[in-house]
């Protein structure tokens, strides 16, 4: 079986990775010229392709030469603080890229199945009584980057409905795990501490909003979930990937604080606060668990754990 990753090189890329090569299916990923390596220089039973997936002749060379039988698309500009800043380069990059493969899909290789990495943040805003969120909640996005993300998988309906292409598509909440980028609001905690214990930064911590509840799982268990998406899911059909349990983002300072013996003192930094955010994101995966039998498995405190023990180990 031949499987094509966008985007291998980041978070869960590299996870995903690691994952397939686990299924002894042959593994080729996209890079950039500027992508980092760091996360798969350990693997040594992948192929790596230098694409550039908004250039729809790189993409159908790609595709062309692959051939694959699954593609796991997660490259995107995936920073909701960075789409304020530049809410065009992120809908044009995030839009332009899916456009690009589906195209390529469809004239070349139309039996490929594909997993659209879609997002939570389409929900937006969500009032108190619509929690847990099902897949039937409306979405109504507070971000440049959730627009682009309910864009996504809009076009992945319409090119399921309109060309037969086996496109399913995943709403993931929340999720984390070693390797998480440092700009994410777990990671950058873990970060923060990492460096405190090591004399590199003064024990203060700077936070964002610590009031929004939030939905995690172990990118670990995102991964399986994918897997399992485009084995078992129905095609055109969207599927909440969600642990089931909230937390507040002060619930899980403290969490992280309470692994750490050091004393740390805790202030917000008003640079971290969004022009709007999200006040909850409580995902019901039933409908996904009903289809394929997924659940997570990894308790939030070993993810939590490995994660600080991952950047205690960076230099």
């Amino acid at each position: 079986m031949k499987v094509l990753v966008t985007g291998i090189t980041g978070f869960v890329g590299s996870h995903m990775a690691e994952f397939l090569l686990d299924q002894q299916v042959e593994v080729t990923g996209t890079i950039r010229q500027r992508s980092r390596l760091d996360h798969i220089k350990h693997l040594k039973d992948i192929r790596l392709v230098e694409c550039e997936l908004r250039d729809p002749f790189s993409v159908e060379s790609l595709i062309e030469e692959v051939k694959p039988d699954l593609i796991f698309h997660l490259a995107a500009q995936s920073f909701v603080p960075t789409s304020w800043n530049s809410p065009m380069d992120t809908i044009y990059n995030n839009v332009s890229s899916q456009v690009n493969i589906f195209e390529a899909v469809r004239r070349i290789h139309p039996d490929c199945k594909i997993q659209i990495a879609c997002s939570s943040e389409e929900y937006g805003h969500v009032e108190p009584h619509e929690v847990p969120i099902k897949e039937t909640n409306p979405l109504r996005p507070l971000s440049p980057y959730a627009v682009s993300k309910v864009t996504q998988e809009v076009l992945g309906y319409q090119y399921n409905k309109s060309y037969g292409l086996h496109v399913v598509l995943t709403r993931t909440f929340n999720h984390t795990g070693p390797r998480r980028g440092e700009n994410f609001v777990t990671s950058n905690f873990s970060k923060q501490i990492a460096e405190i214990e090591k004399g590199k930064q003064p024990p203060v911590l700077y936070v964002g909003n610590l009031q929004a509840k939030r939905d995690f799982t172990d990118v670990r268990d995102i991964v399986r979930a994918y897997w399992l998406a485009v084995h078992h899911g129905v095609s055109g059909e969207t599927y909440n990937i969600a642990s089931g349990t909230c937390w507040r983002i002060e619930e899980v300072l403290n969490k992280l604080l309470a692994l750490s013996s050091v004393d740390i003192e805790v202030k917000e930094d008003p640079q971290r606060l969004r022009p709007s955010d999200v006040e909850i994101l409580l995902g019901d995966y039933s409908k996904f668990h009903k289809q394929t039998g997924w659940k997570p498995e990894i308790p939030f405190d070993q993810t939590l754990k490995d994660l600080l023990n991952y950047w205690r180990a960076q230099p």
